[in-house]
């Protein structure tokens, strides 16, 4: 109580020396721009004469354009609750002393996700073509103010954002992770804190992968018993679960709102003992297998001569496009070693004729570039240089998830207690220090639609366990997607990743103090 009595009393000594200026006055605090909070790190970032920014009582929120005033009632929450002020928000045009977000259609030759950020001692601007973009700068505007304001210091110099100009936008559209729900099922607040993690790094893209031999986890209404039964145990026999369509939904919805698009998975013809056993007819024998808990992969495959199992499959594609209003439907196509290659290729070139049919884009683990493929169907890079070649030589883009550099369920180290490390250990100079465009001599930026950091699950089961195997690697996963390759170094990185400590005890992840950053 004493505490928080001292603060307000701070907080009050403050008020009385901001209201006492001239009407037109504004706080005159020195303070040098750094980008050392910053992750990723933007673009272009420059400091700008004179002082800073500092959020006053007077300070008030505007808004001009359709959805921006979103941003500011997020902005205007953040702060009211940081610093105990009462800021307004307001449509219209800026004003002294004020915070400005404007969609601004000029800029709209550089995407919908490209932003400015200028502030100056009168005020800030935040504009873009897009809300996305007004939404990643708002990200960039909070990760330049205090977690907290400290009353045994000056306010002032603790709310002064240094005067400064950001010009940025992302190098790949495509930055995301995948969690695995299906080896283990992570519940719907376990999801949400993961698309989270995500929007503090400007990710937009969270891949569910939602089916595989340990457990169905998504409700197709047409074919119930994949989750009724498939989707009763996982890995190690536990319980299980799934997702109803209108909890599926509500992810969908939770992500949208962190301008985060979400790409259902159902692998097959691999992978697919959870489906095997739910259904008999979608086997060859017309058995059903048991169900399936341990980790071995490659042994199961759809009955690819069957025509139940290609209507099988358009229920289920057909169900996930009406849920899923993004445009990717991934349909994995890895392992799937006990499928003939013949009937492999007959298989992915018949699921890419559903998946057009329902004006979806196709993604598959690089395996797919066996088939024929459409010319907007996206291979997931994880472990085939020829794959590669395959992708290039049909003019594809490509996502990047080679497996020794991104895959989050490898150990750090040998000493690790979670995760594994057939792909090799990833500490995290070694998840940061490569690039996607010299993975492979075959694929350059022009050709890779971005990057994605997979989770798989067979040693994850909680999200405390998830959250050590995600950080600290997730950041610098965001900034090899968003940041120019030139602006990219491990020494400049790994203080900016040092710096997120206090971030992550706020939130009170269960990070991993990996030895090669300097906390």
């Amino acid at each position: 109580m004493l505490k928080s009595i001292s603060k307000i009393l701070t907080l009050g000594t403050f008020i009385l020396m901001i209201t006492a200026c001239e009407d037109n006055s504004l706080p005159e605090v020195e303070k040098a721009f750094s980008t050392e909070k910053l992750i990723p790190l933007p673009a272009d970032a420059k400091a700008l004469e004179g002082f800073a920014y500092v959020i006053n009582p007077g300070t008030t929120i505007h808004y001009s354009g359709e959805g921006a005033s979103k941003m500011a009632t997020q902005l205007q929450a953040h702060l009211n609750s940081l610093t105990g002020y009462d800021i307004g928000v307001a449509e219209g045009a800026a004003e002294r002393n004020s915070i400005h977000f404007l969609i601004d259609e000029t800029m709209s030759s550089k995407g919908g996700e490209a932003y400015q950020l200028l502030v100056k001692q009168e005020g800030i601007e935040v504009k873009s073509a897009g809300t996305a973009g007004l939404y990643f700068a708002l990200a960039t505007l909070n990760q330049l103010l205090p977690l907290d304001v400290d009353d045994k210091r000056d306010y002032a110099q603790q709310l002064a954002i240094p005067a400064c100009e950001i010009n940025d936008s992302p190098r790949f559209a495509y930055r995301g992770a995948m969690l695995d729900v299906a080896r283990h099922f992570f519940d719907m607040d376990e999801v949400k804190a993961f698309i989270d993690f995500l929007a503090l790094y400007k990710m937009n893209y969270l891949h569910l992968h939602l089916a595989d031999d340990q457990g169905w986890r998504i409700e197709i209404k047409s074919w119930p018993k994949l989750t009724t039964v498939g989707g009763q145990t996982e890995v190690g026999g536990g319980k299980g679960g799934f997702y109803t369509q209108e909890q599926y939904s509500e992810l969908v919805s939770y992500a949208a709102e962190r301008y985060i698009t979400i790409v259902p998975e159902i692998d097959m013809p691999g992978h697919t003992n959870a489906a095997l056993a739910s259904y008999a007819e979608l086997n060859c024998d017309g058995k059903a297998p048991e169900l399936y808990t341990g980790t071995e992969v490659g042994f199961s495959t759809f009955c690819t001569d069957k025509e139940i199992v290609y209507t099988f499959v358009e229920d289920v594609i057909k169900e996930l496009v009406a849920l899923t209003p993004g445009d990717y439907i991934h349909v994995g196509g890895d392992e799937s070693h006990v499928t003939a290659e013949p009937d492999y290729i007959k298989f992915v070139d018949r699921v890419q004729k559903i998946v057009d049919k329902y004006e979806k884009t196709l993604m598959g683990w690089d395996e797919v570039t066996l088939a024929e493929l459409s010319a907007n169907a996206i291979p997931q890079y994880w472990a085939s240089a020829e794959n590669a070649r395959n992708a290039a030589n049909k003019n594809l883009k490509v996502l990047m998830s080679p497996a020794k550099k991104t895959y989050l369920d490898m150990k750090y180290t040998d000493d690790t207690k979670l995760g594994l490390k057939w792909a090799g250990l990833i500490e995290v100079d070694t998840g940061y220090n490569w690039d996607p465009a010299e993975m492979e001599d075959v694929l350059t930026d022009e050709n890779i639609l971005g990057i994605e950091a997979p989770l798989w699950s067979e040693t994850v089961t909680n999200l405390e366990e998830v959250e050590f195997m995600t950080f600290p690697r997730l950041p610098g996963y965001a900034e090899i997607g968003w940041t120019p390759r030139a602006k990219r170094n491990w020494e400049d990185y790994k203080q900016r990743l040092a710096n997120q400590k206090p971030l992550f005890e706020k939130l009170g992840i269960n990070y991993y103090a990996s030895p090669v950053v300097p906390w």
